[in-house]
């Protein structure tokens, strides 16, 4: 596998829209391994797949769980909020507060074409919206609120 670079700052690809997955083939599976590969080894916990200059809807995450592989990704339910720190890999050094759902359940699809719903609390929410921020373009410094101090314990 191959890890690749990370679009970083304000690369316009972060500000595009990616496009469905039409058909899981040997291009997307090494996509989703090159994708799993960068993110371990930068240390992070999600990646989408315009972070590596592609513009499909491909995500990987994990919060220390396991790897979560999503293809075309969607939010079906959400509820709660809950403010917290967000960075990202494609913005290294800067973090900011930001409201997310508490719990989302997101349906997508595995390696294997299959789909499949999950259900992700706390951060694995946060992460989950997060990287499909990131396939609708948006990051998560659009959604900072502003001068909010984060009591840190």
């Amino acid at each position: 596998m191959a890890i690749r670079m990370i679009r970083k700052d304000e690369d316009e690809i972060l500000r595009k829209i990616s496009k469905k997955v039409e058909v899981i083939d040997d291009r997307i599976i090494m996509l989703l391994n090159d994708m799993r590969d960068t993110m371990y080894e930068a240390e992070g916990v999600g990646l989408a797949a315009p972070q590596v200059g592609v513009l499909r809807r491909i995500a990987v995450v994990d919060v220390g769980e396991g790897l979560i592989e999503l293809i075309n990704p969607v939010i079906v339910f959400e509820s709660g909020e809950e403010i917290d720190e967000e960075g990202c890999l494609s913005l290294p050094g800067k973090n900011g507060a930001v409201c997310r759902p508490k719990k989302v359940i997101v349906r997508a699809q595995n390696r294997h074409g299959e789909t499949f719903e999950i259900t992700g609390t706390d951060l694995l929410a946060r992460a989950f919206c997060h990287e499909i921020d990131h396939l609708n373009g948006i990051l998560f410094t659009d959604k900072v609120i502003p001068d909010y101090k984060l009591d840190k314990k």
